[in-house]
């Protein structure tokens, strides 16, 4: 039996997870020669929010990352990509897709992992086929969720679809940590018995389940598993690498991982873990069976909580969260992953706060017809005829990206009116985070403040004549020369 293998999350979900995504480049660059020497499948290094992320809030253009981790590994890299959404919310036209694949190839990015929130195939075909045009790997993705639309045998009829799309590899994504070891088990031998390509399996530790599904999938013949480091490892982030090495220890299938470097990796994260300790939470690190309760992911539970208590409904949080499994079937059992848990939370708010389906999200008007693409079941005829007349649209049943006209040369004369550069990095990252990257371009292109020459130091100053008033207690005394003059000057300590 084939050792099992590990991929290594630290640098993209393991801080997405449990530090709000703020890891700066310069953060990681220390851990990278010990990260690329363990012999890890792949190290996740970008993609989901940390693009986002990079932008708003750490001042970093994303492709820059990209390359400094690049530089310093020889791993495969790999990334999260929404399907038609790329990193975002909303369809993009396919020429859009293809140029941001193609792009993040050539800045080394080797697997892109590829999913779609409803587990539409259609909306994973451009990036799948862009992928493979670039000569990278496109990794097909099956959403874990729980319905009675989504058995054992769906999950695998939908890998054999993308195998049969092209996809190198396939991840059961459990990104909620819901799936039981027995159903992992389940789902891992049907796609081992249905399909040639490798499998991966993802999950967090939200609820305490994660490394037993991973002993599970391993049980199974899953080829990889995903695991992080210490301390962005375990509740909602990714199993521990050495944690899951000790429960495979006399396993015929255990991997061998230095435990010194990873003692080395423990060490420096936890420093970067305390830096960054105003976006980190205990909430996030506990094992939370609220999840198990809810069926939702653990941000979800976490978000929604901050998010009714300032909507003044604290009070009504077990009503909201009964309503999630009404709205889900309503809108045709949709998985609950970004964005389709925030679209189902908000829709069910609504629905406990004025009624149910009195005030209808945007959102979930557009899943209902059809313009996020298809969903796992049907959708309530009421709820999407509701749908059409608030909205004034009419249902489809195409791709939605059909719908969507080319789009890089409308970005690239848009970047050319600000006098941004129009490459297809800029237009491809002004498509999804326009303003974003406005913000981000004009404090790069701001010309920089003149440096005042400095004071002379008072500790050069020639001494002061002895004072005739008595110094406060824990004040100092001072004599500055400035513009030729001498100053006698009392600074007390505040």
């Amino acid at each position: 039996m084939k050792p099992v293998i590990f991929n290594n999350t630290v640098l993209r979900d393991g801080h997405q997870s449990l530090a709000a995504t703020r890891m700066k480049t310069a953060q990681m660059l220390p851990a990278l020669e010990t990260l690329d020497s363990l012999g890890f499948g792949c190290l996740e290094t970008w993609g989901g929010a940390t693009i986002d992320a990079g932008l708003r809030f750490l001042g970093e253009f994303p492709f820059d990352r990209l390359d400094a981790i690049r530089a310093k590994t020889k791993s495969r890299h790999m990334m999260l990509l929404r399907g038609q959404n790329i990193v975002q919310y909303a369809h993009f036209p396919d020429d859009v897709v293809e140029a941001f694949i193609k792009a993040s190839a050539k800045h080394g990015m080797d697997i892109f992992r590829i999913f779609d929130a409803l587990n539409d195939p259609r909306n994973m075909g451009t990036a799948i086929k862009a992928a493979k045009e670039a000569g990278k790997e496109a990794q097909g993705v099956i959403c874990y969720t729980t319905s009675p639309v989504h058995t054992t045998k769906a999950f695998v009829k939908l890998g054999q679809e993308l195998e049969d799309m092209g996809c190198g590899s396939l991840c059961l994504k459990d990104m909620a940590g819901l799936v039981p070891p027995q159903q992992a088990y389940d789902i891992i031998k049907g796609l081992k018995d249905s399909v040639k390509i490798p499998i991966v399996l993802h999950t967090h530790d939200t609820a305490g389940l994660g490394a037993t599904t991973y002993y599970a999938g391993i049980e199974a013949g899953v080829d990889y598993v995903d695991t992080s480091v210490i301390p962005f490892a375990n509740g909602t982030g990714q199993p521990d690498t050495a944690r899951m090495l000790s429960l495979l220890e006399n396993h015929p299938r255990c991997p061998e991982y230095d435990l010194d470097a990873l003692q080395f990796l423990r060490e420096h994260f936890t420093k970067i873990y305390e830096e960054l300790s105003d976006f980190t939470s205990f909430s996030n690190e506990r094992v939370d069976s609220d999840a198990l309760k809810y069926q939702v992911p653990g941000g979800m539970l976490s978000n929604f909580r901050n998010q009714l208590k300032e909507q003044g409904m604290e009070d009504k949080f077990e009503d909201v969260f009964k309503e999630i499994p009404v709205v889900r079937k309503a809108l045709g059992w949709i998985p609950l992953v970004t964005p389709t848990s925030q679209i189902v939370g908000v829709q069910a708010m609504l629905n406990v706060k004025f009624g149910r389906w009195k005030n209808f999200s945007p959102q979930a008007i557009d899943i209902a017809l059809g313009y996020y693409g298809r969903t796992p079941a049907t959708v309530d005829p009421e709820v999407q005829k509701m749908a059409a007349e608030k909205s004034g649209k009419d249902p489809i049943t195409c791709r939605p990206a059909d719908l969507k006209e080319p789009g890089m040369q409308a970005l690239r004369d848009e970047l050319a009116a600000k006098d941004f550069p129009s490459t297809d990095e800029y237009c491809v990252i002004h498509a999804m985070f326009p303003k974003e990257l406005d913000d981000y371009q004009k404090k790069k292109d701001a010309p920089e403040e003149p440096k005042l020459a400095p004071w002379p130091a008072i500790k050069d100053q020639p001494p002061v004549p002895a004072r005739q008033t008595a110094v406060p207690a824990g004040a100092h005394h001072y004599g500055i020369n400035f513009a030729g003059k001498r100053y006698d000057v009392v600074v007390e300590e505040r």
